[in-house]
């Protein structure tokens, strides 16, 4: 297929797939709960962290989350103290456990009395190549609270080599300006034509037989792979064609 016709090919599935119904059965349909910035940001990034294994699982997951919060997951974060903290207690989704969710709220916390908004961060550390480093930094910045070992691992880092899947397919939520309201665009400050693909094994097997991408291995030189040939034929908004790539592997069997 020439790169006009799966540009054309690519386009299509990716309109199809890039509407309202795809909310309701993805870790997406979570921070829809919420029309509040912060609300959206931490319910957000809280169930993109867990977003890995059977999707019902995921998503029953990320409602014991926003019971835990009580609904209002801004107001929790700023307010809760140590005592609250119990409320995790018995809360587990795959290796992510109670432990990992204490020190998750816990350095939200001070993140949030040190930033208005989490696109600060990647604002900041943002480059003319992606935001690949930028998530580097977050990894950095969130882990300075006296993060427990066992934690580290649920926060991937790209500069060492890792595909960061769950972090890039939050900052699509956050930053692609979507005209079907899939994607939210509330961080306004970054530019969608930075994001990078979510490299999943179904995104990255339909890349590989679509030509778009070449190396085996899903990890961090993947996607920048992967990344290259989707600006190529989209620069402005490259990750919608995330959508294409999950729907014609999940839904289609490509």
């Amino acid at each position: 297929m020439n790169k006009k016709k799966l540009k054309a090919f690519l386009d299509y599935k990716a309109d199809f797939y890039n509407t309202s119904d795809f909310i309701e059965d993805d870790p997406i349909s979570i921070p829809h709960q919420f029309q509040k910035k912060a609300d959206i940001e931490i319910s957000g990034f809280l169930i993109a962290t867990i977003a890995w294994g059977n999707r019902k699982s995921i998503l029953n997951s990320g409602e014991k989350l926003l019971q835990i919060m009580n609904y209002a997951p801004h107001d929790f974060i700023l307010h809760h103290t140590y005592k609250d903290l119990t409320t995790c207690e018995g809360f587990v989704h795959r290796t992510f456990n109670a432990e990992d969710l204490k020190y998750f709220f816990t350095a939200l916390k001070a993140l949030y009395q040190n930033y208005n908004s989490l696109e600060e961060i990647f604002v900041k550390h943002q480059n003319k190549d992606g935001l690949q480093i930028a998530i580097h930094h977050f990894k950095q910045e969130f882990m300075a609270f006296g993060c427990p070992k066992r934690t580290q691992k649920h926060i991937s880092d790209p500069l060492k080599n890792s595909a960061a899947k769950r972090l890039n397919m939050m900052l699509r939520w956050f930053v692609r300006q979507d005209q079907n309201d899939v994607d939210f665009g509330i961080w306004q400050n970054l530019s969608p034509a930075l994001l990078s693909c979510p490299l999943d094994v179904h995104t990255a097997r339909v890349a590989r037989q679509l030509g778009l991408l070449k190396r085996k291995q899903n990890d961090a030189k993947a996607v920048q792979e992967l990344d290259k040939n989707l600006r190529k034929l989209d620069p402005k908004d490259p990750v919608k064609y995330d959508f294409a790539l999950f729907g014609l592997g999940v839904y289609e069997g490509f």
